[in-house]
């Protein structure tokens, strides 16, 4: 328990931390959203309406205050009213979010079974030339930049091939390409774990011994090492699937589908400050809880370190009673 409560209060300082930085930053940015949408001539607005809108929306008070009004606002699930359209920002959020948590999901699957593809064919007994090709692909796919693979997927399977519609595409070919994009460069640092966990394992002692019983190549690999090898990647594909999200916005923005992508993109160019600091807060959300996630479940997944826990703490309380 203390060690979930410590873990708790970590994440706890971290989007706290999170906050506050997006806050400050968003705050100096050059120029003022509200003025920038309420100073249009369109609108025929007089200064002192414009005044009272900038009393509405807060922005007329110290920013100690606006800041305080804001985290507390957070914290009761208000993220306030979008500059630009007025519609509630959580409403906003509430129907963008599933979709890009729908293509966040399955890049993270379709990232997994690749890396697990190639960790397997960087393996392959006998084949040493072809392994090595295997292997040097997680670094081709980690200098790949996200928005260049997605224009160059278009133009390979749409324009070229025409196999995947980019126009008015159905619910299941709109996503093939998007997820793809998503899970290359995710799938590199995960085959690279993958692969240096199984060199490792496979140097150990106990895989000599069953080695020299006369066990198969792949019995070893998928038996004796796969198992061992798999615990090093577990914290990794915490760490990628938090920075799915950021992935998604990027891969969402190049082949414009509905999503956090699409919102972000439009506050970024509109300047509107609730929905980027709900977004920043939403993506360092993600990221924590799927960390905390990992850590909480590492000690049952790893019977050696709830063994060293059980250990520690047996031998201090040991030591407690003697110095008692």
């Amino acid at each position: 328990m203390k060690y979930v409560l410590g873990r708790l209060g970590q994440a706890a300082a971290v989007l706290l931390a999170a906050f506050t930085v997006a806050f400050v930053l968003l705050q100096a940015m050059p120029g003022d959203a509200l003025m920038i949408k309420f100073e249009n001539p369109e609108l025929g607005l007089s200064p002192d309406q414009i005044a009272a809108l900038r009393v509405a929306y807060g922005a007329d008070t110290p920013l100690p205050i606006q800041y305080v009004h804001t985290l507390l606002g957070f914290l009761g699930g208000d993220f306030g009213y979008s500059i630009q359209s007025g519609t509630p920002v959580k409403q906003l959020l509430a129907e963008v979010v599933p979709g890009t948590l729908l293509l966040a999901s399955l890049g993270f699957v379709a990232a997994v079974l690749l890396a697990v593809g190639i960790t397997i064919l960087a393996n392959l007994p006998g084949l040493r030339k072809i392994a090595d090709v295997f292997r040097a692909l997680p670094s081709l796919f980690v200098a790949v930049p996200v928005f260049w693979l997605g224009i160059v997927l278009i133009q390979v399977f749409s324009f070229q091939l025409r196999l995947i519609p980019v126009v008015n595409p159905g619910p299941v070919e709109g996503l093939i390409l998007p997820v793809l994009t998503l899970a290359v460069p995710i799938s590199a640092p995960l085959a690279q774990i993958l692969i240096r966990s199984v060199d490792d394992v496979l140097g150990y002692p106990f895989v000599a011994v069953v080695r020299a019983r006369g066990a198969d190549p792949w019995w070893i690999l998928s038996k004796n090492v796969a198992r061992n090898a798999v615990l090093p990647a577990f914290t990794m594909a915490g760490v990628l699937f938090g920075e799915l999200i950021g992935g998604a916005v990027v891969t969402e923005t190049v082949f414009g589908r509905a999503g956090v992508g699409r919102l972000t993109e439009q506050a970024v160019s509109q300047q509107d400050t609730p929905i980027l600091l709900a977004v920043v807060l939403l993506s360092a959300t993600v990221f924590v809880v799927i960390n905390l996630v990992v850590d909480l479940l590492y000690p049952i997944l790893d019977p050696r370190l709830s063994t060293r826990t059980r250990g520690g703490a047996r031998l201090a309380r040991e030591r407690k009673v003697v110095a008692v």
